[in-house]
């Protein structure tokens, strides 16, 4: 048996052997885990003074400043409540722009001087941190020899427990910024952009006469896919270590054109692994509510339910980490890069946003009757503004390396940025701007033909999988976000283009009602009226991913951004600048600081899968052709060489170019320049190696090729 069939049959004898979870009773009050490894609301109650407690509340639900001489109260109880679950050190965990989250570990014990140590944790601690600043990427605010910024306490998202075998961890999420002030992470500008956007919808509120509400929350609810391969083949593949990214592999003779993985029944091993992620999540407070296969082989799905965006976003990076880690106890590697296999369907990560009152109301429920809902009506509207205002901006957020593999590839939708409606949305916002009514129509049934089956609700509109955003029922999924993104960027972006495009409503609204005769549903469909007629263009309730769609979007004037080098200089455009500027989210030196960042990211992400395709085609896969060659040879077989050989050469041959495109002195200075001689040369160059190697692939002998299948890979469960 050739050894690549020896490793598929370890491969695929997995089982529980008795280290499985069991099956709980969760019936019992014990057993329910959900939230047991934060200090939550209900914690805090239990072991706060009640003065403490109220003012903490106060700021989650009203965003209040917290008073700091309060800090050394909450530090005690958090770190009791920690130290009895097990935790002997502390950090204060946050989200730089690296993409992922950083930590460094404090202990709890100091010692005394007696040769004991005792356990102190101060509220100077709890608020502020010091880490090295100029160690993570900051665009130019802080450079090599500026090493002082601050991590600060973030009282909005609750801290938590992180266990290990061997302990566990005091996590608090906080904020990152340098000494001199700029948002140096993710979190500061999504929360500064939330406050934002709380504070234009309330104008907005008053505006219409809805009383009750003191904040607006802007919500996520994220929908995160992944692939799951067994470890022994992520090992096998230099690729995959290093990049996240399959280099090299030729098509399988099956993929997912027969539909059978999708809503799939769960393999056993997989099952288990999901089952342990979502207990692990439940502890961590973090409202799993959907598991299921995708479209790809090997690949699935877990969403939440809807959570604040600030809390929602740093759940997807632990929900990320949790994925990793638990992978490895079920002899897994979990795969968040947005196309590991080339060939099959990528990854994203459903990015479902509303906007909702401290009061209940949901600003994007259309209700029964959409039509004649004014709430409804006008912050919809600002949506459909700011989206077709900045649609350059969001595809900039969204922009990474990876995301140029799945963005209008057939697979996920385009780079076309444009909003799906639904038929029924779109005919009221059509009937309002030609000055008509349309009469609300009661809920309709959807018979099924038999008396067994009971009639189903029938939705107002059907949904449109092309569509990078898309309304579907209260919220907008904006679908075009990447498996292994942080939601921070992208929201703090959607946050704060609809603040700016709510406020705008806002003034027009003002100036309605100030006319002879208006009343507010007559202001407020004139103002709705004007925003249609301005912004219809990015309206589309077609296939996003024909080429029909691409030639008469370009008549419509919208941006197609296909590749992050064209995208990235968006997020300094004066247009961009002047928002962020206005609502004090980011300000244009923080804007830069960013562009170059994710600048500098995807040249170094393309150069290292460059390096690690040459080094791999040089070292593995031309050796293995040349030994396939040299037994032809001996063979006598002289069709075969002649069919092999050429192939060989041509191999040699791109190989070479690919490894005088990596030379740094082939690389410009230039930042922008880099990015592009990336995109064109060097990936150019990339993809040559590559579709030589994959048709040797097909040819050499099974047992001296180096590296596992696709057919291996993205079957064995």
């Amino acid at each position: 048996m050739p050894r690549t069939r020896q490793q598929n049959v370890t491969a695929a004898q997995w089982s529980a052997n008795g280290a499985a979870l069991g099956a709980l009773d969760l019936t019992s009050p014990d057993n329910q885990v959900f939230g047991a490894n934060v200090f939550s609301a209900a914690v805090q109650r239990s072991r706060l003074p009640k003065h403490v407690y109220k003012a903490l509340q106060r700021t989650l639900a009203r965003g209040e400043a917290l008073d700091t001489t309060l800090a050394d109260s909450v530090a005690q109880a958090m770190k009791e409540w920690a130290m009895e679950k097990g935790a002997t050190h502390y950090t204060h965990w946050f989200q730089p722009l690296t993409g992922s989250t950083a930590e460094k570990h404090d202990s709890f014990y100091g010692p005394v001087g007696d040769g004991t140590a005792i356990a102190e944790f101060s509220g100077k601690e709890l608020i502020q941190g010091e880490p090295d600043a100029s160690s993570f990427p900051t665009g130019g605010i802080r450079a090599t020899f500026e090493a002082r910024g601050y991590t600060a306490w973030d009282p909005t998202s609750p801290a938590f427990i992180l266990e290990n075998p061997n302990g566990a961890l005091l996590c608090i999420p906080t904020a990152f910024t340098s000494w001199t002030g700029e948002a140096l992470d993710h979190k500061i500008p999504l929360l500064r952009s939330m406050d934002a956007l709380s504070r234009a919808a309330i104008r907005a509120l008053d505006l219409i006469g809805i009383e009750g509400a003191s904040r607006v929350f802007t919500t996520i609810g994220c929908e995160q896919e992944y692939f799951l391969i067994d470890e022994q083949y992520f090992f096998e593949r230099p690729d995959l270590v290093t990049t996240g990214r399959t280099l090299f592999g030729a098509k399988p003779p099956k993929g997912h054109e027969l539909d059978d993985h999708y809503f799939g029944s769960i393999p056993e091993r997989i099952l288990a692994y999901m089952l342990e992620v979502e207990l692990e999540l439940a502890k961590l407070g973090v409202p799993i509510k959907t598991r299921h296969n995708e479209v790809a082989p090997n690949q699935y799905e877990v969403a939440p339910i809807f959570e604040n965006s600030n809390v929602g976003s740093d759940h997807q990076q632990l929900t990320m980490q949790v994925m990793e880690n638990t992978a490895r106890r079920y002899g897994l590697i979990c795969l968040l890069h947005e196309k590991p296999f080339a060939g099959v369907n990528g990854s994203g990560k459903h990015n479902n946003w509303s906007m909702g009152t401290d009061s209940g109301l949901n600003l994007l429920d259309p209700g029964d009757t959409p039509a004649e809902n004014l709430q409804f009506l006008f912050f919809c509207a600002a949506v459909i503004a700011a989206v077709n205002k900045h649609q350059a901006l969001l595809r900039a957020s969204i922009a990474s390396a990876g995301q140029d593999f799945r963005l209008g590839a057939n697979e996920a939708p385009p780079a076309i940025i444009s909003i799906f409606l639904g038929a029924e949305l779109e005919k009221v916002f059509t009937a309002i701007a030609g000055g008509k009514t349309v009469a609300s129509k009661p809920g309709s049934f959807l018979g099924l033909g038999t008396p067994v089956l009971p009639p189903m609700p029938l939705h107002g509109g059907d949904r449109n999988r092309t569509s990078p955003f898309a309304f579907t029922g209260n919220k907008f999924e904006f679908r075009a976000l990447g498996s292994s993104s942080s939601p921070a960027f992208p929201n703090t972006v959607l946050n704060t283009i609809v603040a700016e495009a709510i406020d705008e409503l806002s003034d027009k609204l003002t100036a309605a009602l100030k006319k002879q005769g208006a009343t507010l549903e007559k202001a407020v469909t004139s103002v709705v009226k004007e925003v249609w007629t301005s912004n219809k263009q990015i309206v589309f309730d077609g296939d996003g991913y024909s080429e029909a769609w691409h030639k008469e979007a370009a008549k419509r004037g919208l941006a197609n951004l296909k590749t992050t080098p064209e995208a990235l200089p968006w997020l300094t455009n004066k247009q961009t600048v002047a928002a962020f500027k206005k609502y004090k989210v980011l300000s244009k030196r923080e804007l830069e600081s960013r562009e170059e960042v994710f600048t500098e990211q995807y040249v170094i992400n393309v150069n290292i899968e460059a390096e690690t395709a040459a080094s791999i085609a040089r070292t593995m896969l031309l050796p293995a052709s040349v030994r396939y060659l040299a037994e032809l040879r001996a063979s006598g077989l002289e069709d075969l060489v002649g069919e092999v050989e050429p192939l060989v050469k041509e191999l040699h041959f791109a190989i070479l170019e690919l490894e005088d495109a990596n030379l740094d002195v082939n690389h410009p200075e230039d930042a922008h320049k880099e990015a592009a001689y990336m995109r064109d040369t060097v990936t150019t160059a990339m993809n040559d190696v590559r579709d030589v190697a994959d048709r040797l692939e097909r040819i050499v002998a099974d047992d001296l090729w180096p590296l596992p299948k696709y057919s291996e890979m993205l079957f064995i469960k």
